[in-house]
């Protein structure tokens, strides 16, 4: 991971085998920001709208797994 300020991560990357398919391994790079208020914003620039937050980096990063999961599952779904 890459650390361009106190506040601003890059490079973090979320891998997991997403819409049930253990043949398939998905890796997405992630960018987290350090919230002002408190705990982690996470996006996924290569899924416009995909983001997401935690208390902590780990919390938010398997958060962000989650989000990744979803947003694929509704493109799968709505195509």
């Amino acid at each position: 991971m890459r650390v361009k300020n106190d506040k601003y991560r890059q490079d973090s990357i979320v891998r997991g085998e997403f819409m049930g398919s253990p043949h398939k391994v998905y890796e997405f790079d992630t960018v987290v920001v350090e919230d002002e208020s408190g705990g982690y914003v996470v996006f996924v620039p290569t899924l416009p709208g995909c983001h997401t937050q935690g208390e902590t980096i780990g919390e938010a990063l398997g958060n962000a797994k989650e989000a990744i999961e979803l947003y694929l599952e509704n493109l799968s779904a709505h195509g």
